[in-house]
């Protein structure tokens, strides 16, 4: 977690709008996974390497390399409109 907030952090201190946006998708994305991931933990965490996958798709989400969290993002516009107001 320190990373992301680092990251986030450094964004709007220098005013790079380009990192700023990226990161606003990350959290956003991370928020919605937390919200699953509640729900998934009480049904699923039985499943064998749950917690390594779990892992993995946080990094996976964070990483500029793979960009995840701006794929997904972008990806599903529905869970983008949930975030928009009328007025945009």
């Amino acid at each position: 977690m320190l990373y992301p907030a680092y990251y986030s952090y450094k964004a709007v201190k220098t005013k790079n709008v380009k990192e700023y946006v990226r990161w606003m998708m990350y959290w956003i994305v991370f928020a919605l996974y937390t919200v699953i991931e509640t729900v998934a933990d009480q049904t699923v965490a039985w499943f064998p390497l749950y917690y390594e996958l779990k892992i993995a798709f946080v990094i996976w989400l964070l990483s500029p390399y793979t960009k995840g969290a701006s794929l997904i993002y972008r990806k599903f516009p529905s869970s983008t409109s949930f975030f928009k107001g009328k007025g945009d």
